[in-house]
């Protein structure tokens, strides 16, 4: 069920599987009204709203008695429920899907905010990657009521050069500089014998193979390339360009860069003491970094922005957590990341959802004119 959005080609929504099963066609006209005030009343206070209070909202004219028989309707296909007796309405998660899904509307993003957008992450001092993923994670904290994140692959950096350095005897400092200004540092094992001139082989031998490779590609290459120089390389160098190599990752999610910002904001506006817990299980879940990652991570084969609800995300269940998610690409169209916000259900998706989607595209047309500067 698409998104009704304004304007229609603004974005395209990936769904993930668990998405809502239930059929606009299931609802007339006053249930879904009456459905919608209940979702917004909960995106607005977080409260649960009666079928007296509800009567007054809505448009059309209904005694509190006929809008509890909706709301007995809409319970029985799993959309809301009541929080305790006597108690007025909340949005199941289901609820929660199907509003996004079939009833939520999205204008795009006010010019102000767009050129606020454009300003704040190009305004990055030195124009770094990290600098404009760290600013684009901080931006979209502070325009929701989550936190911010980015993740990037470390593989999808473009090389440079490579250099080996000697630390004491046995240890040494394999530096990966790629071309967009990224620097890694990753310890390795050196025979303790090993002279000065099999480190210069080395790196000379790395960098004549890796420069505009990602990571990846690089270490694929230079297995090839050492299985067919074995003549060529005296058994030291061998070894070294070995453990270089045995050090890079080649891709795995664990090895994404994660920026998480306002984890304050997720302490803000709590209604009791079942919000501090749900805050305290998802500090808990952003600080197993390796998570996240791997969740963005696969989030990254998606064309288009993903919102992931409640339990629809396993990671982020226990905290009952909402994720949406918008990939960011290089100058050749590849996706290289993700970007977005998680924050409690709550959050206010008709403003969230075009953000993300347009700091995305913002962080894409950077890193493209990076590219080609």
């Amino acid at each position: 069920m698409p998104l009704r959005i304004r304007p229609a080609e603004m974005m395209k929504i990936d769904v993930p599987i668990g998405s809502a099963q239930v059929s606009l066609a299931q609802l007339d006209e006053r249930s879904r009204e009456i459905f919608r005030q209940i979702v917004e009343s909960y995106l607005a206070t977080g409260e649960p709203v009666g079928s007296r209070n509800l009567s007054r909202l809505i448009s059309m004219t209904l005694s509190p008695a006929s809008v509890r028989n909706v709301m007995a309707d809409l319970e029985a296909l799993g959309l809301i429920y009541a929080p305790h007796t006597s108690a007025g309405r909340l949005p199941t998660e289901l609820g929660l899907r199907f509003f996004v899904d079939a009833l939520l509307e999205i204008g795009d993003v006010a010019e102000g905010d767009r050129q606020s957008i454009e300003a704040q992450v190009r305004a990055v001092r030195g124009g770094t990657l990290d600098g404009v993923l760290a600013e684009a994670s901080q931006l979209l904290s502070g325009l929701s009521r989550g936190a911010g994140v980015v993740t990037a692959a470390k593989t999808n950096a473009r090389l440079k050069q490579v250099e080996f350095l000697r630390l004491e005897p046995g240890k040494g400092l394999v530096v990966l500089v790629s071309e967009d200004g990224q620097v890694e540092n990753r310890l390795l094992d050196l025979p303790h014998d090993l002279p000065a001139s099999s480190l210069i082989e080395a790196t000379n031998f790395l960098n004549a193979r890796i420069r505009g490779k990602t990571l990846s590609e690089a270490k694929a290459e230079l297995e090839r390339a050492l299985l067919a120089a074995r003549a060529e390389l005296d058994e030291l160098t061998k070894k070294v360009v070995s453990e270089g190599l045995a050090s890079w990752s080649g891709g795995d999610t664990a090895d994404r860069r994660l920026i998480v910002r306002g984890h304050a904001k997720l302490l803000e506006d709590l209604k009791a003491m079942e919000d501090l817990e749900r805050v305290r299980l998802l500090f808990d879940d952003l600080e197993t970094k390796r998570g996240v990652a791997d969740l963005l991570g696969k989030a990254e084969e998606a064309e288009g922005l993903r919102i992931f609800i409640g339990s629809e995300n396993k990671l982020f269940s226990l905290s009952g957590s909402s994720t949406i998610i918008a990939p960011y690409r290089d100058s050749a169209g590849r996706v290289v990341g993700v970007l977005g916000v998680i924050g409690p259900t709550r959050l206010n998706y008709a403003r969230v959802i075009p953000m993300v989607d347009y700091t995305a595209q913002v962080v894409s047309r950077i890193l493209g004119l990076q590219a080609d500067a």
